[in-house]
């Protein structure tokens, strides 16, 4: 199962029906979890954690050094969960000091040429499509889709269940659920067909769409609005998930629905 042009340090650790194809080199300190599946001219480098039956692609290069200034050559790792498909060169970078790690969860699907820069913390079931670029020091919840070529700014969040759309410049932080468009970044809708796919019923996805009416359509500031939701929406896991979210933001959430300038001086 692994090809004899196959480089292997003798104190990488292999989990059992591993395939590792020719010509891949595989550093020291690394791991890789049974039923995984390497292609040829692959590098893996110090501090993997590569979990159970992931599929990685050619000239993927996960756990290099981060592009960070500030890096001493401090032991941090890079952590991929279980059943992760990483294409071709995509690249995934070790942590610093601030987290100790970058990690890619489980279940999800890394398009070609896409890049996680340090630091980085990817939820469970998320696609990345071709070309998605994340800064250093982004979280990204469970179930989030990105479009081809987005690029995200360091030190951004972006909620559960949310879709961003390709091309997209993501400055600000993205509250979960939503689907994210335009420049700059701005509402575009709750990800509707994404939750009703993962289980969500009609009337939960209302509830949502509750929130975000008064959040991002009615005009009100973000602190106004935000008790007004407390003040009339029901309590629920939801309500309260981006509620907590806006509270924790750094960079500021992104900005509400608007129309395109040529929309308001038609």
């Amino acid at each position: 199962m692994i090809h004899p042009l196959t480089y292997i340090h003798p104190e990488a650790k292999i989990g059992h029906n591993v395939t590792i194809e020719p010509f891949s080199t595989i550093h020291r300190d690394v791991e890789i979890g049974d039923g995984a599946w390497i292609a040829s001219n692959v590098t893996i480098m110090e501090g993997a954690r590569i979990g159970k039956n992931c599929k990685i692609f050619p000239g993927a290069v996960i756990s290099a050094m981060p592009q960070d200034l500030k890096y001493r050559g401090e032991h941090t790792l890079t952590v991929i969960g279980d059943n992760t498909t990483i294409r071709e060169c995509v690249t995934v970078n070790r942590g610093t000091t601030d987290k100790g790690r970058t990690e890619v969860g489980s279940n999800c699907l890394i398009m070609a040429y896409s890049h996680v820069a340090h630091d980085c913390i990817v939820g469970n079931y998320c696609i990345f499509a071709n070309n998605t670029t994340l800064a250093g020091h982004i979280t990204i919840g469970d179930n989030v889709v990105l479009g081809g070529l987005t690029a995200v700014q360091q030190f951004v969040r972006i909620g559960s269940h949310a879709f961003v759309t390709g091309g997209t410049l993501v400055r600000k932080d993205v509250p979960p659920y939503i689907k994210a468009a335009r420049e700059p970044i701005s509402y575009a809708g709750v990800n509707s067909v994404g939750l009703k796919r993962r289980g969500y019923d009609m009337q939960k996805i209302n509830h949502i769409l509750d929130i975000y009416r008064i959040l991002f359509v009615r005009g009100y500031n973000v602190s106004k609005a935000m008790e007004i939701i407390e003040a009339e929406i029901p309590v629920s896991d939801e309500r309260d998930e981006i509620l907590n979210f806006i509270r924790e933001t750094g960079r500021g959430i992104m900005r509400g629905y608007t129309r395109r300038h040529n929309e308001d001086i038609g």
